[in-house]
């Protein structure tokens, strides 16, 4: 496969950069990443997986937009107010990029349909705000041998990792956070609220981290990463990175290795 000339003049600065380059940009081309969650972390995420020529978008999200989401949630206008969420994202890669293909998937992600609904996708960026989608989507994952992008802000704090728990010694999501969380347990946005810069920064971090897993074995920038679980202090600022090890009772992952 090789880039047409404006997708070339496109992508110059992509291309340009020796840890990218023609070959990396292509890979993105090829590519196929399913967002879960199109709110404050996944609307700055979209924006740049979009503008990286992400070739094949699947935007999953059950919520409707509302005027409190437009302080962080950049992808959408007041003209969108009561629209789905995963259509109008839809319509917005649309309109940025016609190139792209998009297909928007209006509903709640659970361990019934979390499967099929991010079957064929070679990373998964989950930015949702509960831990029963988080749980599920890490299972699907990991059953799927999908890579997982797991991005989460709360107030000025901001976390994002690499999991791999289909591969031998890599952990999984359910590896960090364990199994006694249900949907009541994260904190919201509306109670404690959140600085919307700071959801920008975390969805455009996850949106780098996921194309350093696209770009493994294709370009320099290519380092998954796995594991590695980046604690941004948005007050300070700061930033931490911890190693989450592989849980060898984990229930999400330890069946799957050898």
């Amino acid at each position: 496969m090789s880039l047409p000339p404006d997708r070339l003049n496109r992508f110059a600065r992509h291309i340009v950069l020796p840890e990218v380059g023609g070959a990396g940009q292509v890979a993105l081309a090829r590519a196929h990443v399913a967002l879960v969650g199109c709110g404050g972390i996944g609307s700055p995420a979209l924006q740049y997986l979009a503008a990286a020529g992400i070739g094949r978008l699947t935007l999953i999200d059950s919520d409707a937009v509302e005027e409190s989401n437009l302080q962080r949630q950049t992808i959408f206008t007041p003209a969108d107010l009561g629209r789905a969420k995963a259509e109008a994202a839809a319509q917005w890669v649309r309109r940025f990029d016609a190139g792209l293909d998009v297909r928007p998937v209006v509903g709640r992600i659970g361990a019934d349909n979390a499967a099929q609904a991010l079957e064929g996708a070679h990373v998964v960026l989950d930015g949702c705000d509960n831990f029963a989608t988080r749980l599920a989507v890490s299972d699907a994952c990991v059953s799927l041998g999908i890579p997982l992008t797991s991005a989460a802000i709360g107030r000025f704090q901001g976390q994002v990792a690499n999991f791999a728990g289909h591969l031998d010694g890599e952990s999984c999501y359910r590896c960090f956070v364990g199994d006694a969380f249900d949907a009541e347990d994260c904190d919201t946005c509306a109670a404690d609220g959140v600085l919307g810069a700071m959801a920008g920064m975390i969805g455009c971090f996850g949106a780098m981290q996921a194309i350093r897993v696209l770009l493994c074995g294709h370009a320099a920038f290519g380092d998954p990463q796995w594991g590695r679980l980046h604690l941004f202090d948005g007050l300070t600022p700061g930033l931490r990175t911890l190693r989450i090890a592989r849980d060898p009772a984990c229930r999400g992952c330890a069946r799957r290795r050898p």
